[in-house]
């Protein structure tokens, strides 16, 4: 379902940018036809789907996945925000450079700075317009979400994978393994050659693990 946000919609650009809703509980179904629901939502643009989600890590919530396919969200519509000129590498560039570091994993919370406060800062700066304003109507009243919510979507997360974490545990394997090789180098030679032993514990087999390629969060989807 594809929805066309009013006037408001910037056309000077040549690249359409969206923004895909998700429900993220049933009760949607009913909230949505009074201009309320509790909603997931990422802005599309250059066939890539950005969005917003919580994660226990001062890094960057910010992910990217396959457009209309968030997992553990049922897709409800797509709306057209507006054009933005800038390119797949630019449009990174303003996820990584200007909103990875307001938009930190841990600093996520459901009523102050949930994946729709992202994606209309998102869409501010890739078109000059803002997301609709029922998408984060229930946020804006938060004193009734204890009543309207689950107490499960308190600390609503996202699926995914960091690539820190996958980084470090390519690293911490590797290690292991090194240091597997030398402890049993070590006691096949200690018999024969005692002053070996101290040599090789003398060495440091430690090793800083590499930065990610990304400072953002690949989808598990994707």
């Amino acid at each position: 379902m594809l929805c066309r946000k009013g006037s408001r919609n910037n056309d000077t650009g040549t690249v359409p940018v969206y923004l895909n809703v998700y429900d993220l509980t049933p009760i949607n179904g009913y909230a949505y036809w009074v201009g309320l629901g509790v909603y997931h939502s990422g802005v599309q643009v250059h066939g890539v789907e950005y969005a917003f989600g919580a994660h226990e890590y001062p890094t960057t919530g910010i992910f990217e996945g396959e457009p209309k396919q968030c997992d553990g969200f049922t897709f409800r519509k797509t709306i057209l925000i507006g054009k933005t000129d800038m390119g797949p590498g630019e449009v990174r560039a303003v996820m990584e450079e200007e909103l990875a570091g307001e938009y930190r994993g841990n600093a996520y919370n459901l009523i102050t700075k949930n994946c729709n406060h992202f994606c209309n800062d998102a869409c501010i700066r890739l078109t000059g317009n803002p997301i609709p304003s029922w998408v984060n109507r229930l946020a804006r009243i938060g004193f009734l979400c204890n009543c309207v919510l689950p107490v499960t979507l308190n600390s609503t997360k996202v699926g995914h994978h960091r690539i820190e974490d996958k980084s470090c545990e390519e690293e911490k394997k590797k290690i292991t393994s090194d240091s597997k090789r030398v402890t049993s180098n070590s006691s096949s030679s200690s018999s024969s050659s005692p002053s070996s032993t101290s040599i090789r514990r003398g060495r440091s087999r430690s090793r800083r693990a590499l930065p990610p390629t990304s400072p953002l969060i690949l989808s598990s989807s994707s």
